[in-house]
């Protein structure tokens, strides 16, 4: 009987394991409106206030914009000081592993000019209600690879564990919809850079639909659709994909190709696929910092530190493709980093599966859950690739969002800079697109027009 009763304890357990995790108190929740900021960081400032308090009150100035992003937010402010390979041991402590070895790798050419910390982190006060709620509703299943409950904010605003993190940027704050020119650049060892497509993308995050709710919501939390028009050999070319917040609902894709005139399902865009519309310089899992299904890897929750890292950059990504790029890496004079406190989590990949990258420390910031610095090691365990991403801010919204990032592939000293702004642009449309423009049916229409 007593082993009858230890076994069903233990199957409970191990089913418990499975489930769902339980959101968090309505005590702790309530810290969302005293100590925390509305989306989950600290308010208040470091020790030595090098970062400062929240305040919630940041609004950009007026100034010249490309497409819905202003130029620049803190017109005149010049850097705090220079980090470079002579002095970069004096600030080791925070910087990433990747960040150092870039330093080391360009240590002529590669700097990091450190501005004041400004948290310009805000929502639209519907964000900041549902966050609020789905700090108590929202929870996680299936080992974490699954997320139910939520809607329309942060999912976990007081995050426990590496999952909730990952989710929190999937589910980061974005505008109903967004759509952008932007262009796939691929950088050689030589310093010579290529364009590998420019394209036109269409963003829509039914997640975020103002007029929507958990009860209402099906699922599926962004759609993407894009067209390209340059190089001419691939003009006319077409992605479209619908992501949803479930294992039973992996990633919808489909592709056009002019040379063979037809839509056809494309269920390898996911995790480490090379990314073709970067001529395969990345893997698909890495557009926008981390674009690919949880269920590959372990997330293990390492903590919170202080870390400079690439913020509030209207500047860079509203510049031109000449005044954006140095030789094999960003135009130092125009990438602003700055001291921020940020989540640290590694990712290594699962007992019996694989990944072309299997370890990775991805950096999140704590105010937005942007990712902001991925490093990328192999299976030697040998420091491989690190990403950057640039967050910028978008009154429109109003919210600090990311689109472009660069992967630099120390080993073999290329790069790839995908969906960069540098001469597109990037809007926040009045209206959503219908849902069923982001379908293969759809996209085989336009194309035969």
């Amino acid at each position: 009987m007593k082993k009858s009763i230890l076994s069903a304890a233990i199957a409970a357990l191990l089913a418990g394991s499975m489930g769902a995790y339980a959101a968090v108190s309505a005590d702790e929740a309530a810290t969302l409106k005293t100590t925390l900021m509305p989306l989950g960081g600290l308010k208040a400032a470091n020790k030595d206030g090098t970062i400062p308090a929240w305040d919630g009150n940041f609004k950009a100035p007026a100034s010249a914009k490309v497409g819905d992003v202003p130029t620049q937010l803190f017109p005149g402010e010049k850097p705090l000081f220079q980090i470079t390979a002579k002095n970069m041991a004096q600030y080791a402590d925070k910087l990433s592993e990747g960040t150092q070895a870039l330093l080391k790798k360009y240590p002529d050419t590669f700097r990091i000019d450190v501005y004041p910390t400004h948290r310009t982190a805000v929502a639209p006060q519907y964000v900041i209600d549902n966050t609020f709620k789905n700090a108590t509703r929202c929870k996680t299943k299936a080992a974490g690879n699954s997320v139910e409950g939520c809607f329309g904010g942060i999912p976990f605003p007081i995050p426990k564990d590496g999952n909730e993190l990952i989710w929190n940027h999937h589910l980061r704050v974005e505008a109903e919809m967004n759509q952008a020119s932007f262009k796939n650049i691929v950088g050689t060892a030589d310093g010579t850079r290529t364009l590998a497509t420019q394209n036109d993308i269409f963003d829509q995050f039914p997640y975020y639909y103002k007029d929507g709710s958990p009860e209402k919501w099906n699922g599926e939390y962004w759609y993407m659709r894009f067209n390209t028009n340059a190089p001419p050999f691939k003009s006319g070319e077409s992605l479209v994909f619908r992501d949803g917040i479930d294992t039973a609902m992996p990633r919808q894709a489909w592709q056009y190709l002019v040379g063979q005139r037809r839509v056809r399902r494309a269920p390898t865009v996911a995790y480490d696929t090379p990314d073709f519309v970067a001529s395969g310089a990345n893997y698909f899992d890495e557009v926008q910092a981390f674009m690919g299904s949880v269920d590959r890897f372990n997330w293990k929750l390492v903590g919170k530190k202080e870390m400079y890292v690439p913020y509030n950059n209207n500047a860079f990504v509203t510049a031109s493709e000449a005044e954006a790029f140095s030789k094999n890496h960003m135009n130092p004079d125009k990438v602003r980093w700055e001291l921020h406190r940020v989540w640290e989590v590694e990712a290594t990949v699962g007992a019996g599966k694989r990944h072309a990258v299997p370890k990775r420390r991805f950096f999140f910031d704590e105010d937005t859950y942007v990712i902001e610095l991925i490093d990328g090691y192999d299976a030697e365990g040998k420091l491989w690739r690190t990403t950057q991403s640039y967050p910028f801010f978008v009154p429109a919204i109003p919210a600090v969002v990311i689109k472009p990032i660069t992967v630099f592939n120390l080993q073999a000293g290329t790069m790839s800079m995908v969906q960069s702004l540098n001469g597109g642009n990037y809007k926040i449309p009045a209206q959503r697109k219908p849902e069923n423009f982001y379908t293969g049916d759809a996209m085989a229409a336009d194309a035969s027009h």
